[in-house]
């Protein structure tokens, strides 16, 4: 008697698209950009243009900076709650110090939070176990006392934006925005570490598996340590090119940006829990999240049904794109 032979079922429509999102989770984000640009070209035709498209690059580059600050921070299971602070600290303090000292001199005295507030996160969370989220979040509340308690000693004394920083925060060369030659190198050295590099790779294993990376022989808290002093450096480099862009230093200039720059992150594609993410999802994130803004703007939105309209996008991106990527 010959054994039946059964042929393979059919694979679905369904099955086959979600299994290629899942190879190409870059795909379903490119979309959603192209559609959100697509409305936005059809509820005021002509907006999209060279001078739209700069703009909105402009002000995506420090969103993407700062995101990804917390994309490297959520690949080991953390987040970086301070980030916001820090770059308001690094701005305001050059802004200050520029009026007694070059430059040069004043970006490496603002600086100087940054670099501490880096290690008191790094040690918090990686010596002394406190949860990320606490830790940040204490340092952020500790630095905006410091920064009020420094602004009243220099507030007769007013505030400067180098002529340099305004060059790259707003200006345009051959209709491209210059922010773009500080963001490109940071953000291919950002790929490369995390692709690359073996500290890349410890990122994703300590977020994937932490007791395993102990046991391979990981110093755990040397790790924690790099990534936050990294992630609160790059945060005061974003917030000098942001006072750049804005040319009003204050003690809330970043701080509006700090929520987004974690949605930013997850919406492209870098897991809360850690182990599973990318910096270029990122970039796109920052940018769904820019060209938003403007979308929201358009439709002259309240503030309220604005907030409302925007955080239940995120949340429906955020759950779509991990429906798609949760069998990879």
């Amino acid at each position: 008697m010959s054994a039946s032979v059964t042929s393979p079922q059919p694979v679905s429509l369904g099955r086959r698209l979600k299994r290629f999102m899942s190879d190409q989770p870059l795909v379903p984000l490119v979309v959603l950009l192209i559609l959100l640009v697509v409305v936005l070209q059809i509820l005021r035709p002509g907006i999209v243009n060279e001078r739209w498209i700069a703009n909105t690059v402009k002000f995506a580059i420090p969103l993407a900076m700062l995101a990804g600050c917390q994309t490297m921070t959520m690949l080991t299971g953390g987040i970086d709650l301070s980030v916001g602070t820090v770059a308001t600290m690094a701005a305001f303090i050059m802004a200050t110090q520029a009026t007694h000292f070059d430059p040069t001199i004043a970006i490496l005295i603002a600086m100087m939070p940054a670099l501490l507030i880096g290690l008191a996160n790094g040690i918090g969370v990686g010596v002394f176990r406190v949860h990320p989220l606490i830790m940040t979040l204490g340092t952020s509340l500790i630095g905006i006392g410091c920064l009020q308690v420094y602004q009243r000693t220099v507030i007769a004394t007013g505030t400067k934006v180098p002529d340099f920083l305004a060059w790259l925060g707003t200006g345009l060369s051959y209709g491209i925005p210059n922010a773009l030659l500080l963001f490109i190198p940071v953000a291919a050295a950002i790929i490369f570490t995390l692709r690359r590099t073996g500290f890349g790779r410890l990122l994703y294993a300590v977020g994937d598996n932490e007791k395993a990376t102990r046991l391979s022989g990981v110093v755990y808290w040397q790790v924690i340590v790099a990534l936050y002093v990294i992630s609160s450096l790059l945060a005061g480099i974003m917030g000098l090119l942001y006072v750049g862009l804005i040319k009003a230093p204050s003690l809330s200039l970043v701080e509006p940006l700090v929520l987004p720059s974690v949605a930013a992150a997850v919406i492209g594609g870098t897991s809360i829990f850690g182990g599973r993410g990318g910096y270029t999802g990122t970039i796109i994130g920052a940018l769904i999240l820019t060209v938003l803004t403007t979308l929201l703007s358009v439709l002259q939105m309240p503030e309220g049904a604005r907030r409302i309209l925007f955080g239940a996008i995120v949340l429906l991106v955020t759950a779509a794109y991990l429906r798609i990527t949760e069998d990879r």
